[in-house]
């Protein structure tokens, strides 16, 4: 699931604020080459947010955001493909970390569970546009973009800690895993692609998957229910 309503902590965005564009800086000094790589990855991510296509991105437009020449981002990667595959990956990267921290203090597994999954959906409405290059991209035809598989394969885990701890009835983890994903990845969609809708909240939608789906009890006031004045709808670009 394979992605702000309560989660416990910040989903991660583009890395760092945006610099001040200038002029063509001067010859990477020797020894900062991984420094530049790291900042032209850190502008390809703010710019996929913005694009919500890894089409529209030009090697160009990352080297001004960089403020180097455009051939200093082809000493880094060799065509477009590569640079969003390595944005992606370090997107991906950053969720992972934020999920593992949402799951952290969690009383019980279900409520990592919850934490997990608010965070995911909190990530994808707050980045619609990485969401929409992450997952609704001819690149998903086009890269290996197997990392994801991480992120399913810990929702399946926690999924089945719940099972193992009593708290869901026992059933095939991975099966109950794939339809909640495609159950939230859905709801996802739905609200990025048309946001003039009246949706629900969100995080009202996430929390009755995960009863109808997993079979857990629903959240109560004292689990850190969903707030109610949260419309679920996409941050406004």
């Amino acid at each position: 699931m394979d992605a702000i309503t309560p989660a416990p902590t910040a989903a991660p965005g583009p890395t760092g604020p945006a610099p001040a564009r200038s002029s063509t800086r001067g010859r990477t000094p020797r020894g900062q080459g991984e420094r530049l790589r790291v900042e032209i990855v850190a502008a390809a991510v703010r710019l996929l947010d913005e694009l919500a296509d890894d089409q529209a991105l030009s090697m160009r437009a990352v080297a001004r955001e960089v403020g180097i020449a455009a051939t200093s981002v082809y000493l880094h990667f060799a065509d477009r493909d590569a640079l969003v595959l390595a944005a992606l990956e370090h997107c991906h990267a950053d969720l992972l970390r934020a999920v593992d921290r949402a799951e952290t203090g969690a009383p019980d597994p279900v409520a990592a569970l919850r934490a997990r999954t608010a965070l995911l959906g909190a990530w994808s409405r707050e980045h619609p546009g990485l969401y929409k290059v992450l997952h609704e991209t001819t690149l998903n035809r086009r890269a290996d973009l197997s990392f994801r598989t991480e992120m399913a394969e810990r929702t399946t885990a926690a999924i089945r800690r719940c099972m193992d701890a009593g708290l869901a009835p026992d059933d095939d983890a991975e099966t109950v895993s794939l339809d909640l994903r495609t159950a939230v990845h859905g709801a996802v969609s739905a609200r990025v692609n048309q946001p003039e809708l009246p949706w629900p909240p969100l995080a009202e939608q996430v929390d009755r998957f995960l009863v109808k789906l997993v079979g857990v009890a629903p959240a109560t006031k004292a689990d850190g229910a969903p707030a109610a004045e949260n419309d679920g709808t996409p941050t406004a670009r």
